[in-house]
């Protein structure tokens, strides 16, 4: 397998697939699916060329309507932010003017393609009254839209934005993993058509790793600003959130990428509400009584 057939992270783990695969995400990701294991993403920014080809991928295979074909002003793209029918955006900023030396890594344009980051645990699933969200086989959150109310109690919970309510059918829509691949033994779409491996697919607890070692290999080359944001105890997964599903390798603060530098999860927030609006109301009812007693 070593003639070319074999995807450079499988040679790079040293687990070129044999000759009989499990599945097709053997081959292009080195990577076996099975169900009670964690998956997600790494995004390594530092390799984003902004070519949109995951935006594509996504849109094609779960039939996602096209945006419109206009570019919006800001930057060189034309869908803006994540929302109800794109699942994956690919993010252009200049990062200020030219001055003196160019960084060593990627001039002055910072790219990164965005996505749900299936969090664990995911604030969305925890706001949602009906069970239209839940947690795979696979550790990744999808919504059920025959379930979904339109209530649309995930969108404000999600820290990151991601989640969007449909115009067309009001229910809730974003990224699922490519929940239906993975049960096929197929990589996700957007990793698989990433020509310069800036997204890469595979075992979350793999992907630290593997994300650990960029971040090095970063650093030895003069990058000192690269750092992994989602991965446990680093910025991303914070206020209550454990981990991420989706990691990135980030070279600026997250502010630079619409990422925020510690989101929080909203239902650390139910019980200290809840009990202060019990002491609020036992304020309000001792008061109330000591009203009556003093006009008896």
């Amino acid at each position: 397998m070593d003639g070319g057939l074999a995807h450079g992270r499988a040679r790079e783990a040293g687990r070129a697939p044999p000759a009989l695969l499990r599945d097709e995400a053997e081959l292009t990701a080195g990577v076996v699916i099975e169900p009670g294991r964690s998956y997600g993403f790494l995004t390594d920014t530092t390799l984003c060329i902004g070519c949109k080809a995951c935006e594509v991928a996504c849109k094609e295979w779960n039939n996602l309507p096209a945006e419109t074909g206009k570019l919006t002003g800001h930057s060189y793209d034309n869908t803006g932010q994540l929302g109800a029918n794109t699942w994956r955006h690919v993010t252009f900023k200049e990062n200020g003017p030219r001055e003196g030396t160019m960084a060593p890594f990627q001039s002055n344009w910072l790219m990164m393609s965005d996505v749900c980051k299936h969090c664990d645990p995911a604030p969305c699933l925890e706001a949602c009254p009906t069970g239209a969200l839940f947690r795979t086989e696979f550790d990744t959150v999808v919504v059920q839209q025959d379930i979904c109310n339109g209530c649309g109690y995930c969108v404000p919970a999600c820290p990151f934005g991601v989640v969007e309510l449909s115009k067309d059918d009001g229910k809730a829509h974003k990224c699922t993993l490519c929940y239906d691949r993975l049960k096929g033994g197929l990589e996700p779409a957007c990793a698989k058509s990433c020509p310069t491996d800036s997204i890469q697919f595979g075992v979350v607890e793999e992907l630290q790793e593997r994300a650990d070692r960029r971040v090095e290999a970063l650093h030895a080359q003069g990058q000192d600003k690269a750092y992994v944001y989602g991965a446990p105890g680093s910025p991303g997964a914070t206020g209550g959130i454990r981990k991420l599903n989706a990691i990135f390798v980030l070279a600026e603060r997250p502010e630079h990428y619409n990422l925020p530098p510690a989101p929080s999860r909203p239902a650390r927030n139910a019980k200290p509400a809840f009990l202060s609006g019990l002491a609020t109301m036992a304020g309000l009812a001792a008061v109330a009584l000591l009203l009556g007693v003093g006009r008896r």
